[in-house]
């Protein structure tokens, strides 16, 4: 710590206050996650991982929320520079819509979509006719992930549109661009940090989705519903190395995309 900032830690009583609050959430947020690890049997650990329906079940998990993540990004990034860009009527409940998955419990959440998406209303029955089913099938998982977790791509996305300042867009449009070039070859490139976040976030929400899942597809089974499956058949000690697992290809997962985004930002400002 230099002397400027010695001077300051000691002088500016937030300033310490704010230090051992942050210690407290570190320890809050690691600590659990922590223990876990180093609770974990390495034998059971092991047989863990060549259990194939942990494998298979994570796989499912992380492919499932990929898939609905990279499907809304193409409602979702519009949606958000329409919401960053445009004023009209309704605006305030649309956003409302956007943000509501964030707040109702997550199991009713899925009632709803069974609701709607199951075989017995018309969009389901469409949908059947097409050959694609919700109900038990990877799609469902899709379905049940995207549902919660489509907020948070939304919301960066938007926080990334207004950052900009629209006169960008004027300029190219007044050099000869059309609204879909500048938005293209403007607007995105500068906000492409925001959305990536709000992809991050919105694919690690969709990994920890449960209540709706569950509700809508049990079968097949994604590593929370494993989780869960195995704490109430055999106990704790088989429940947690599946979460170990989980969590520490996350960790590296997210680890790497955050080398890779300090890369580019070290790049950009080279």
């Amino acid at each position: 710590m230099t002397d400027e900032g010695l001077f300051l830690f000691r002088r500016a009583p937030i300033v310490q206050v704010g230090l051992y609050l942050q210690l407290f959430l570190l320890l809050l947020i690691g600590l659990p996650i922590l223990r876990m690890v180093l609770a974990t049997d390495l034998e059971v650990l092991r047989s863990s991982i060549e259990d194939a329906k942990v494998i298979s079940s994570i796989l499912l998990t992380l492919r499932a929320a990929l898939w609905a993540t990279l499907v809304c990004a193409f409602m979702g990034i519009p949606m958000a520079y329409l919401l960053a860009r445009h004023n009209f009527f309704g605006k305030g409940l649309v956003e409302g819509l956007i943000n509501l998955p964030v707040m109702i419990p997550h199991n009713a959440a899925g009632i709803a979509l069974l609701m709607v998406y199951g075989p017995r209303f018309f969009i389901g029955k469409l949908f059947r006719d097409l050959g694609i089913s919700f109900v038990g099938t990877e799609w469902g998982i899709s379905l049940a992930m995207a549902y919660v977790s489509l907020p948070f791509l939304v919301n960066a996305a938007r926080d990334g549109f207004l950052s900009l300042d629209p006169r960008l867009e004027k300029v190219a449009r007044t050099l000869g661009a059309s609204a879909w070039s500048a938005f293209f070859r403007i607007t995105l490139p500068l906000a492409w940090r925001y959305i990536l976040t709000g992809k991050i976030m919105m694919w690690a929400r969709g990994i920890s989705e449960f209540g709706a899942v569950i509700i809508l597809t049990y079968h097949p089974i994604i590593a929370p519903i494993l989780i869960y499956e195995r704490l109430e058949n055999y106990g704790l000690k088989y429940a947690y190395p599946v979460a170990v697992l989980l969590i520490l290809l996350c960790l590296i997962i997210f680890g790497l995309l955050r080398l890779l985004a300090s890369s580019e930002r070290r790049r950009d400002l080279s």
